[in-house]
């Protein structure tokens, strides 16, 4: 290998599986390196978890604001709207907005909504071990973040597909077998946008104890979201709270199935749960990159960087990283510590809905030890053709129906 021949854009390279040893050949040979791109600008390729850290933090020196924290180039009409989204601010408009939505995931609401995560999860599994053979992704890892985001949010149960729908319309249009055009992702937004204009009138009217209540009526110093706020807080939370988990959980149970040993140790000793969730996290990574743009000429690990110059921060290599991680390609569900940055690496970006999804996914594993202990795989696994989704579309599995001890609903 060598660097003239890398490629980090292609989405079907990542179609047979993250290029681990591409990203490894990055961070020894150039940590900070120029990758071309021939329908954009260049970028500069940060994959070292330090590196990522530095960037991550500064949010004076590498922006979010400036062309938004995403790799695709966005039009200056669209960039203004974008430019109203969480994950594309800078402080202090980032933190002013910050402290408003944070206001829908504390501590108390996140812990109220356990035990209905809990009993969703078990019927969850129940419904796919009916089955004998069944693709877990469809049947269990997509519905229990849909099902959870659908609480939050206070979207109506009879609902909740529409929302799957508008979330894989928006993030699979990368991918021939969703067959999506751009037209038809941006269709999928609008009406997102539509659905969820209608359903912060209803709250306003009517508050329930969900987020689109507590958004609608918020208010610090003065401050109150606007509908196109809420708008896209509903959008973002969508993709990320959905498609995110969602392939999280698909990747970590693909982890036990592909690492009987460790599965068998997490079955032996159920107190290992709360590392191997971490563990999954670090090696699944379920979004692989996101962008920054230098607002002045600085240097990070040796390398000049121009005002102006687009930074992409690679999370699945940061998390590969053997200067931080011994035994990097191990899955090991004991390994401690775990300074994984699969929520952003620290700083203001720090994953909203980290405390969430490390609840739901704490939760779909222990129940799914003890339901399916014998899970196995039946064919091909399928992965979705992106470069910014780590995501997983198929995993054909069969279990024996074995439901262990499970109570309650």
């Amino acid at each position: 290998m060598d660097l003239a021949s890398v490629d980090l854009i292609d989405p079907d390279i990542y179609v047979e599986g993250v290029p681990h040893e591409t990203f490894a050949f990055l961070r020894r040979e150039a940590p900070v390196f120029w990758h071309d791109d021939p329908d954009g600008p260049g970028f500069w390729a940060v994959t070292k978890h330090s590196d990522l850290v530095a960037v991550n933090r500064d949010t004076s020196l590498y922006s979010s604001f400036l062309r938004s924290s995403l790799f695709n180039e966005f039009p200056d009409e669209l960039l203004g709207q974008q430019r109203m989204m969480l994950v594309n601010m800078d402080p202090p408009l980032h933190t002013r907005y910050r402290r408003l939505v944070n206001k829908g995931f504390t501590p108390r609401m996140v812990a109220e909504l356990q035990d209905k995560v809990v009993e969703r999860t078990r019927r969850i599994l129940r419904a796919a071990a009916e089955k004998g053979e069944f693709d877990f992704v469809t049947d269990v890892a997509a519905e229990l973040p849909l099902q959870v985001i659908a609480e939050l949010m206070g979207v109506p149960e009879d609902d909740r597909y529409k929302v799957f729908d508008w979330s894989n319309r928006m993030i699979g249009s990368g991918d021939p077998e969703y067959a999506i055009t751009p037209e038809d992702a941006t269709a999928a937004s609008l009406e997102l946008f539509a659905y969820a204009d209608e359903l912060t009138a209803r709250r306003l009217a009517d508050p329930h104890e969900d987020l689109v209540s507590i958004l609608a009526h918020a208010e610090i110093e003065g401050d109150r979201l606007s509908q196109l706020d809420i708008d896209l807080f509903f959008l973002l939370l969508t993709v990320a709270g959905n498609e995110t988990t969602r392939n999280l959980i698909s990747h970590g149970t693909l982890m036990l199935i592909e690492n009987p040993d460790e599965r068998r140790r997490l079955l032996e000793d159920p107190g290992l749960l709360d590392t191997a969730v971490e563990e999954m996290l670090r090696c699944a990574s379920p979004v692989m990159h996101f962008r920054r743009t230098a607002t002045r000429d600085t240097v990070l690990h040796g390398q000049a960087i121009a005002e102006g110059d687009k930074v992409v921060i690679w999370h699945i290599s940061a998390n590969r990283d053997d200067d931080v991680f011994s035994d990097p390609m191990r899955f090991d569900v004991g390994r401690s510590p775990n300074d994984h940055v699969a929520f952003g690496g620290g700083g203001a970006h720090f994953c909203l809905g980290a405390s969430l999804a490390r609840m739901e996914i704490r939760v779909m594993f222990t129940e799914l030890l003890r339901a399916m202990p014998d899970l196995e795989l039946t064919g091909p696994v399928s992965r979705l053709r992106s470069n910014f989704i780590n995501g997983v579309k198929h995993l054909p599995v069969t279990t024996s129906g074995h439901l262990g001890p499970l109570e309650g609903p």
